[in-house]
């Protein structure tokens, strides 16, 4: 086993040991890079000489602390000072921003190596990666299937042992899902418990960064790093973060799990189906309580997410008009036209789409009609969630109905595509935490258990991950990949 295959605790300890070094850690995954990039297609953005600088001097300073030395990959979403962020859209190709997001700089701190930027979806919207403008990111597990999205990217970097860790954003399961497609743990915190500070908006009620690792060890490990008040944000909340190690725990006895009779009917496939039922057993056998219940909203969660979402989009997006940053299109002959075909030149389909989706909702005369009444869903949303947690801990179930599907083999259908995120974007529309956690596999492909916690509890749904990871051996599984 390489260094690059190696978890982040796992490295830290060979750190702390003087086993290793930092340099010897970045050139495995380097070689992991050069090996398994031309396949995976994961960087839009890769540092190498930035990254080996950075390492040389961790190893000077001799102080392997927090994250010291360990690599890792952001998504192309997030603010980095001198380091080309480009959303996976031309309208912002040649975009290099002044400052860090407050996480990037968090990380910085924390003494990590940033490896590059990761290819995601256009502005985070899509389920597939398949709407980068640049190119398609595949599975590692299967190069013929995408790694879902928005944050594919990140997923498979981590997925192929290209890099430890990745930061990621879930708007409606833009975390979750890629992180069920590749097999690795994705986590979602509450809406509030990391700043958004730095990360470029799609909607931004529902957006979140979150954390992808190969187990929920190193995820408990970063989101300490990141989690925490961040006065430059208004939506952060300020809460004490708590000492997410303490959760690393194996006895869940009396923990009471709920599963949804919703998120387990027509639409989920079976194999999928019948690998988290029987997670649920394994929870039984370790002493955790299980019951069915009903979230009787969630079939109203994706129409009412696709409006809320497109609306704030609209709106977001209305800052790229060729004026401050990002494309313009120099041969418009007014500034209106400039408006015009700068935003049509520089914007792909979906993000089009959903622009002009966003729009008609916010428009005069349906404002009260579909926006409104979205907003009142996600009021009945929170209000069912809020129930089951009257009662129970955690919430589990599948985090996507299928497993991963075959590259373009949804482009051509926006509405099954969106389909993709029935089972994540009631989280988001309540700002709950939620985490995917390797549980099986289904033709060969990895499926992921979602687990839901109460606000601002991650905690418990780290505590319940790392109880079931310990009883199973699917978070060790790799893709083959070919490599030696």
């Amino acid at each position: 086993m390489q260094l690059c295959d190696l978890t982040i605790h796992q490295l830290k300890t060979r750190l702390e040991k003087k086993e290793i070094t930092s340099e010897e850690i970045l050139d495995s995954c380097l070689g992991r890079i050069k090996e398994v990039e031309p396949d995976v297609r994961a960087f839009i953005t890769l540092l190498e000489d930035n990254a080996r600088n950075s390492a040389r001097l961790v190893d000077k300073q001799g102080n392997y602390r927090g994250l010291s030395g360990i690599p890792y990959g952001l998504k192309d979403i997030f603010c980095t000072r001198g380091v080309l962020t480009t959303c996976a859209s031309r309208i912002l190709e040649n975009f290099v921003p002044n400052y860090d997001a407050t996480v990037a700089g968090r990380l910085i701190e924390a003494g990590g190596i940033m490896v590059g930027k990761l290819n995601m979806d256009e502005f985070a919207m899509g389920s597939s990666t398949e709407q980068s403008a640049f190119f398609p990111t595949h599975n590692p597990w299967d190069h013929s299937r995408v790694p879902g999205g928005s944050s594919g990217g990140s997923a498979a970097a981590v997925a192929a042992g290209e890099i430890p860790f990745s930061l990621g954003t879930d708007t409606g399961g833009s975390i979750r899902q890629p992180a069920s497609y590749c097999g690795v743990v994705g986590l979602k915190p509450t809406y509030g418990r990391v700043s958004r500070w730095g990360v470029i908006a799609y909607a931004s009620s529902l957006d979140q960064v979150g954390v992808f690792t190969r187990d929920v060890a190193d995820c408990a490990l970063v989101l300490q790093t990141i989690a925490g008040h961040d006065p430059l944000d208004s939506t952060s909340i300020d809460i004490a973060v708590p000492d997410y190690a303490e959760s690393l725990q194996n006895d869940i006895k009396g923990l009471k799990i709920a599963y949804p009779r919703e998120y387990f009917q027509q639409g989920v496939n079976d194999e999928v189906k019948s690998a988290v039922v029987q997670a649920l057993k394994t929870y039984d056998s370790l002493g955790a309580v299980i019951d069915e219940v009903s979230l009787p909203h969630s079939e109203y969660a994706l129409p009412a997410y696709y409006l809320v979402a497109t609306a704030e989009a609209s709106a977001n997006l209305a800052r790229y008009d060729g004026v401050r940053y990002g494309l313009r299109d120099f041969s418009a002959e007014n500034v209106v036209d400039m408006f015009s075909q700068s935003r049509a030149l520089g914007f792909g389909s979906d993000v089009k789409r959903r622009i002009m989706l966003g729009t008609y909702a916010l428009s005069s005369g349906y404002y009260d009609a579909y926006y409104l009444k979205a907003l009142k869903v996600r009021r009945l949303l929170k209000n069912d969630f809020d129930r089951v947690f009257e009662d129970f801990d955690v919430i589990a179930a599948p985090t996507a109905p299928t497993v991963a599907f075959k590259l373009g083999e949804q482009t051509g259908d926006p509405l099954t595509l969106y389909m993709n995120d029935i089972l994540t974007v009631p989280i988001n529309m309540a700002g709950l935490p939620g985490m995917s956690i390797p549980c099986g596999f289904a033709g060969g492909m990895p499926v992921g258990m979602q687990l839901i916690g109460k606000p601002f509890d991650e905690g418990t749904i780290i505590k319940a991950a790392y109880a079931f990871e310990q009883a199973t051996s699917f978070h060790l599984a790799r893709p083959g990949l070919g490599v030696k």
